[in-house]
């Protein structure tokens, strides 16, 4: 067999394969966090999400935004050494990340099981 035609076989499969993958790969919500800082935000970002009485009040001052809290949630990195401390039912997490205007903030939210809870927003 010449090489042009197996060279138009294997073009056919991979394209035939490409379109098999695309189907069924479409359509689904599917992600692929492989590091550890991503899972940890994004299990955060896919549950109910709660503020504190601390972080209603940081909020109130008008220095911080919820757009902040939802950016440093998606871009933030977390903070390894300090976190994964088991308080009551769920685990705290410090989350380093900024604000609109570039000011570094620090996010201490508390994960449980069936919810994530914001407990502190600290201005660095």
């Amino acid at each position: 067999m010449k090489f042009v035609h197996r060279f138009a076989y294997y073009l056919l499969g991979l394209i035939m394969g490409s379109f098999v993958v695309a189907a069924i790969f479409s359509g689904k919500n599917t992600r692929c966090n492989y590091f550890p800082n991503a899972r940890v935000l994004n299990d955060i970002r896919n549950k109910p999400f709660n503020y504190s009485n601390k972080a209603s009040q940081a909020l109130s001052e008008r220095w911080v935004d919820t757009t902040d809290i939802k950016n440093s949630l998606k871009f933030g990195d977390v903070d390894f050494d300090q976190s994964n401390i088991k308080i009551g039912a769920g685990k705290i997490y410090i989350i380093e990340g900024k604000t609109e205007k570039n000011q570094k903030i620090i996010l201490k939210i508390i994960n449980y099981p069936e919810k994530a809870v914001l407990d502190e927003i600290i201005k660095k």
